[in-house]
């Protein structure tokens, strides 16, 4: 049976740390909030972009040319590039394995396809780094999600992807849903998908529609990408949010317990000591 010491220097331990884990929570519940403004923010922009590329692609569907713009073409994957966004830091539940496991079930996928990683984090690249991978590029140190950070990685897919290095680029990482829900998804951003268009087309360009396209596909894979980091940095800090609500309960929970237990030690310490005074002084007489 422990000691009374042992049990109060635990209690001190389990204290000490909720009062850690309950300062975490309150930190990422104010870096939350901003990074909910962001993603709320962003994403009217990105759906304008997409009903706009929409529009100018079914203006620009009659020209020729179209099919034969490098971000649109489409040919026999056999290199694959994965964009995989974790986070820098842990403490956020199965926040960053379950976009490790996505990120291996969809390397298994694609064989015999080669699988590049370009990793967004420290997570994940401490993890694919003694995997024996193919990594293109390692990013860290971008929980303040910056444009020209996200646009530098879409600039950089372009290339690899214009120069026939890669056949198709993927995006992975957690969208943001509320604070108690996080999704895992997967979007294609090259080649570039275009989106149809339902109703009929009712506008007139001042510039050729071709010139336009070349000028919103580079602006909608860097937005693509952007919006992704957005969303997992946001999805980030709902989950250690959580994560750290949930450790300060547990924490709660087993000071009662060791509590509880802590009274038992002493009250049957102490009714020891009174059966062996009783004992010996009914021995004394």
């Amino acid at each position: 049976m422990p000691s009374l010491i042992d049990i109060r220097r635990r209690i001190r331990s389990v204290r000490n740390t909720q009062q850690i884990t309950k300062a975490m929570k309150m930190v990422s519940a104010a870096k939350l909030r901003r990074a909910q403004d962001r993603v709320i923010a962003s994403r009217p922009y990105g759906s304008a972009l997409r009903a706009l590329l929409a529009d100018v692609a079914a203006a620009a569907g009659s020209d020729e040319r179209v099919a034969a713009h490098p971000l649109l073409a489409r040919r026999p994957v056999a290199r694959v590039q994965l964009i995989l966004v974790t986070s820098d830091k842990g403490l956020a539940g199965a926040f960053n394995s379950n976009l490790i496991k996505a990120a291996q079930r969809f390397a298994s996928e694609h064989q015999p396809a080669t699988t590049d990683f370009e990793l967004v984090g420290r997570k994940g690249r401490d993890f694919f780094r003694k995997r024996g991978v193919s990594i293109t590029g390692e990013h860290l140190g971008m929980a303040k999600v910056e444009y020209e950070e996200a646009a530098g990685i879409g600039r950089k897919m372009m290339e690899r992807f214009a120069n026939q290095e890669i056949d198709a680029v993927f995006l992975l990482y957690n969208e943001f849903k509320s604070v108690m829900s996080q999704k895992v998804t997967l979007t294609q951003v090259l080649p570039v998908e275009l989106p149809a268009r339902s109703e009929p087309l009712d506008f007139i360009f001042e510039q050729p529609p071709l010139e336009m396209l070349t000028s919103l596909l580079p602006r909608y894979v860097e937005t693509e990408v952007y919006r992704a980091l957005l969303e997992n940095a946001a999805a980030e800090h709902a989950a250690r949010m959580t994560a750290m609500d949930a450790a300060t309960s547990n924490a709660s929970e087993m000071i009662d317990t060791l509590t509880l237990y802590m009274n038992r030690v002493r009250q049957a310490s102490i009714t020891k000591e009174i059966i062996e005074v009783v004992s010996g002084a009914a021995a004394a007489e």
